[in-house]
């Protein structure tokens, strides 16, 4: 790769560096494999390669055939009623005031549902798993017991399944898990993979997200209802200015 800003020169016409950058940038993710000095060489191919369709595009004259023209337009009209759209609703501003009343009014979007923080063991029979239970309640600790006897991939992090809500677990480990009490290890629970032993670790209530930590997201839900609600108003008063007929 070239030192300078300047990768190739394609008829008098330069291919920089940020160019190809910004091409890279335009493919999303997939450009992300592109971001590397051999990427990037391929990428600079790719803009040569288009750089020479382009010249011999109008050394042929396609710059006037009538298809493309009607092409343009029709690109250059979408874009125009894009950006007016874009321009009209640029100054919308939503005021604090705003924000806190939508939240106060539509608390209910805002709940935090409850949650158990709990590690398991998992074997395939129920004597086995009232015996580890016993080991467990003599003193052996339930992280070791998870990691010696459990067939679950948890096993490796002592048995912990981390924090999880209601229907993300089979119906019989979730009723167990949030009926349990913290600190508690329950009695094996039978379900479709075998016989758990349920310790839970934490606790938390249903709860609304306080303003703070929904703030953002309430800002940007209100600004694109504002955004509809002055867009379709807009649109209603210049259909009394421009004729408009509808068929269907």
């Amino acid at each position: 790769m070239s030192e300078g800003n300047i990768l190739a020169i394609v008829n008098g016409r330069e291919i920089s560096k940020e160019e190809v950058q910004s091409f890279i940038n335009m493919m999303g993710h997939q450009g992300a494999q592109f971001n590397n000095e051999e990427g990037m060489k391929k990428v600079a191919d790719e803009l040569v390669n288009q750089e020479l369709f382009y010249f011999d595009a109008l050394k042929n004259g396609l710059d006037k055939n009538e298809d493309y023209l009607k092409e343009v337009e029709r690109i250059k009209e979408s874009a125009l009623k894009q950006f007016a759209v874009n321009n009209f609703l640029k100054d919308i501003e939503i005021k604090d005031s705003d924000v806190e009343e939508y939240y106060e009014s539509h608390k209910e979007y805002f709940k935090k549902p409850e949650m158990v923080t709990a590690s398991h063991i998992l074997v395939e029979e129920e004597e086995q798993a009232k015996k580890i239970r016993e080991e467990i309640e003599n003193g052996k600790s339930f992280e070791e017991a998870a990691t010696e006897y459990s067939t679950c991939p948890s096993k490796e992090k002592g048995g912990s399944l981390g924090q999880f809500g209601r229907g993300q677990m089979v119906p019989e480990f979730e009723q167990a898990a949030f009926n349990a009490e913290v600190g508690t290890i329950t009695e094996p629970v039978k379900s479709q993979f075998g016989y758990h032993i349920i310790k839970v670790d934490n606790k938390t209530s249903e709860e609304y997200s306080s303003l703070d930590e929904v703030r953002n997201e309430v800002k940007r839900q209100l600004t694109a209802l504002k955004q509809q609600e002055v867009y379709l108003n807009k649109a209603k008063d210049l259909s009394q200015e421009y004729k408009v007929e509808k068929f269907y």
